[in-house]
């Protein structure tokens, strides 16, 4: 006995067809037992699967305004195509970054990494400052491209020196503060400059060294595309299905109602 509520509490997919069952056996069946002894069995039925369909319409809808209950993908950087890795400022160019090929020919790897920064923010992008939040996201999710799906660095090898942001702004806007119908979004890109660090030697029972920038190595821009996610999609999609049910059944309990009250007017008067 011990063992079984132990796999109930521990193991998500019995846990959660078990409370699947009590709702329905608990909730609508503890329902329709009362609309079925008032009202008949098939009656009783059509009306408890109307009030379902229309409180989870209500409630999806919920879902949907606050971002609460079941949620699609949350929003995410994602790796740009066709390029996401530039290994040198002369090619930021061929990545769309900048318009025109850079020339950093004879710069040391810091001078080209500050004419860069200079170009890209004269091409319109964003610097963030170190305590803006967008920063760590970037930071974040460029690690996850550089060392999980493309394996070209590893943990603490490089630093983060630059994060550059663009694009993302809502449309149609009527002005800056009216913009509840803004619904559509243009392309938000991100920049992630990184600098390869100086291997150093660990020795054991010694605190590891401060890492140092390798000024003999070109800094590298890792390049990502925001995605927006669909996190009230499942919300919408849900109070779109039981919306229809919803109505419908509605329309069939109108009708019932309409087939009776014409019957009920046919019938001939007691003598």
């Amino acid at each position: 006995m011990l063992s079984t509520l132990l796999a109930v509490n521990f193991q998500p997919t019995i846990r959660g067809i078990a409370v699947v069952v009590i709702m329905f056996l608990c909730l609508i069946g503890s329902t329709y037992l009362i609309m079925a002894t008032n009202v008949g069995a098939r009656l009783g039925f059509l009306i408890t699967a109307t009030a379902l369909a229309g409180w989870m319409m209500s409630m999806s809808i919920i879902w949907a305004v606050y971002g609460i209950g079941l949620k699609g993908p949350d929003p995410s950087w994602q790796p740009n195509d066709p390029i996401t890795i530039v290994r040198d400022a002369a090619l930021l160019d061929r990545a769309e970054v900048l318009d025109a090929p850079l020339d950093i020919d004879g710069l040391s790897a810091t001078a080209a990494g500050e004419k860069a920064r200079e170009e890209l923010i004269a091409n319109g992008w964003t610097p963030l400052e170190d305590s803006d939040p967008r920063r760590g996201q970037a930071v974040a999710a460029s690690d996850d491209i550089l060392q999980v799906k493309s394996g070209e660095y590893e943990a603490g090898t490089y630093v983060a020196v630059n994060v550059f942001d663009k694009g993302g702004e809502r449309y149609p806007k009527i002005n800056e503060t009216l913009d509840f119908f803004a619904f559509f979004h243009k392309p938000r890109y991100a920049i992630v400059e990184i600098a390869p660090l100086i291997e150093q030697r660990v020795e054991p029972g010694r605190a590891p060294a401060r890492p140092q920038i390798d000024t003999s190595k070109q800094h590298n821009y890792v390049v990502m595309i925001r995605d927006l996610g669909a996190e009230r999609q499942p919300a919408l999609l849900i109070a779109f299905g039981s919306g229809i049910i919803f109505f419908l059944l509605a329309w069939s309990l109108h009708r019932r109602e309409a087939f009776l009250k014409k019957n009920l007017a046919l019938t001939p008067a007691k003598a």
